[in-house]
């Protein structure tokens, strides 16, 4: 059995430790030690995006990412998205459009366009498109997660989300 390493981290603005072996991922002490299961699990070797989080404010595959990595970083995962029992804008779009079937790839949808909100708070479609082209559905179509990102961006901007 593998030593297991000491962490401390920041999760969803909350001061984390936790114990992990070297060749745990960051989704694995995610999901597994830390209970925190709203990324999911899809391909587990970076193709589909279902398990993005933000690593300082970066869109990351958490399969990809060690759980060692995130000494001394701030990440944010879906469960840190919604405040006071309020959904963000993103999420509140994505289901007034409909823009969910199964459900499996939208927490990493939304962290992505989290992601590209905080840096661009008027993307184009095209860059949109761009942004989330490391997120895949496989049932929904992405017309209707445009539209909802559009959508949660009009409502950034009005001043309705932080």
């Amino acid at each position: 059995m593998a030593k297991k390493t000491h962490v401390t981290t920041t999760i969803n603005g909350e001061p984390v430790e936790f114990l992990c072996e070297p060749r745990q991922s960051l989704l694995e002490v995610l999901r597994d030690v830390l209970r925190l299961t709203g990324s999911k699990e899809g391909c587990n070797n970076g193709n589909c995006g279902a398990c993005t989080v933000l690593v300082d404010g970066v869109p990351v595959d958490s399969c990809l990412v060690l759980g060692v990595e995130a000494e001394g970083a701030a990440i944010t995962t879906i469960e840190g998205l919604a405040c006071d029992a309020q959904l963000h804008p993103l999420q509140q779009c994505f289901l007034e459009g409909a823009a969910l079937q199964c459900g499996i790839c939208t927490p990493g949808f939304l962290m992505a366009a989290k992601a590209l909100l905080d840096r661009d708070p008027h993307p184009s479609e095209h860059d949109i498109r761009f942004h989330l082209a490391g997120n895949l559905c496989r049932c929904t179509g992405y017309d209707k997660i445009i539209r909802a990102v559009q959508a949660a961006a009009e409502q950034v901007n009005e001043g309705v989300a932080r």
